[in-house]
């Protein structure tokens, strides 16, 4: 690969996508940067992981908060479920491979909303349950918010 196809792609990355982009539409195929090409495509498909793992930490975080503290309940929280849930739900429906990866990453995001929502609440720890008291299906109706019963 060229010195300046490096440079280019250290200094100025959408400079660079575009380059690419002439590259491939020119078909031109023997001057493109192919690793890095590979490395790029690969880390798109971390976007929607990403983004599912952080919405889905938030939700439940939300959901704890909820449940946990119900005097403090407000339409704040309310909207910020809603708006998760619905980005989570978006997302599996435009990338239904991820609804694997929702399974996978279950117990972890938990993990973490559950540190979070202690932070937040100034709640201990243990006064969350060690593993998250609802499944997922139930997590991702629209109209579910933990009652008391729950």
């Amino acid at each position: 690969m060229t010195t300046s196809l490096n440079h280019l792609y250290e200094q100025d990355f959408l400079a660079w996508t575009a380059h690419t982009a002439n590259l491939l539409r020119e078909r031109r195929w023997d001057e493109v940067d192919l690793e890095r090409l590979i490395e790029e495509v690969e880390s798109m498909g971390d976007r929607p992981k990403d983004a599912l793992e952080s919405n889905l930490i938030i939700l439940l975080m939300h959901l704890l908060k909820w449940h946990y503290q119900p005097v403090y309940r407000s339409n704040s929280w309310r909207c910020s479920i809603v708006e998760h849930r619905r980005r989570i739900i978006h997302a599996l429906k435009k990338h239904p491979s991820l609804k694997s990866r929702l399974a996978g990453v279950w117990d972890e995001c938990y993990l973490n909303a559950r540190e979070d929502a202690s932070q937040e609440t100034g709640l201990p720890i243990n006064a969350f349950p060690d593993t998250c008291p609802w499944i997922a299906q139930k997590v991702l109706k629209t109209d579910f918010f933990p009652s008391d019963r729950d």
